[in-house]
């Protein structure tokens, strides 16, 4: 249960009284909510807003899918597949990875995703024991505009380590790096790219 959790990791807000059944209620009761110092952060309904835009910029072909209601220290979406039920409370969970450039499916719903997933698997959800390190090696915990994201994603070959990351404002991060994976998923399969360089419009 998410109170296992709450008693290791700690939270800025009573989270007994968050309601489950639906994205809606859950932003309602719980928006805004810090777990564990900044590893899980509940959207508000304004941040979810916003998420579903970036989002749906740097994965276009998920822009229907869509619904985020959390987001962990490394800018990592969380969201509702609204593909895969008929509301926000019955589909799966898509985390949508702007390091990795890829999604993947939790094959749970909203409730067990609280109840089950980050409480039992911590590690495969939430990277707890990667923001370990990064807190050791000197890095704060992000605000709730920010995220740990890093300085070369790895689907450019960046380095799953702690020496490529650095602290970022969140929608700034998922901006650059949607425009570079929709660029390198324009390329031909093997290319290698050099220098990479964002155009302020």
């Amino acid at each position: 249960m998410l109170d296992q959790l709450i008693a290791r990791v700690g939270s800025d807000r009573p989270v007994n009284l968050l309601e489950l059944q639906d994205v809606d209620a859950l932003l309602r009761t719980g928006g805004g909510t810090s777990i564990g110092n900044g590893l899980l952060r509940l959207h508000t309904g304004y941040s979810a807003q916003a998420a579903d835009i970036f989002v749906r910029a740097a994965f276009p072909e998920f822009s229907r899918r869509v619904r985020c209601f959390a987001f962990d220290w490394l800018g990592r979406q969380f969201s509702i597949d609204l593909e895969s039920a008929d509301d926000s409370h019955s589909g799966v969970i898509l985390m949508l990875e702007p390091g990795t450039g890829e999604v993947l499916t939790i094959p749970v719903v909203l409730s067990e995703f609280f109840h089950e997933e980050i409480v039992d698997y911590p590690d495969a959800a939430l990277a707890e024991s990667f923001f370990m390190e990064w807190k050791a090696s000197g890095g704060r915990a992000p605000a709730f505009t920010e995220s740990v994201g890093y300085r070369t994603p790895l689907f450019l070959g960046g380095v799953d380590e702690v020496s490529n990351l650095e602290l970022t404002d969140t929608a700034v991060y998922w901006d650059v790096v949607g425009q570079i994976r929709i660029r390198a998923s324009e390329l031909p399969a093997g290319t290698r790219i050099g220098t990479v360089t964002i155009d302020d419009e």
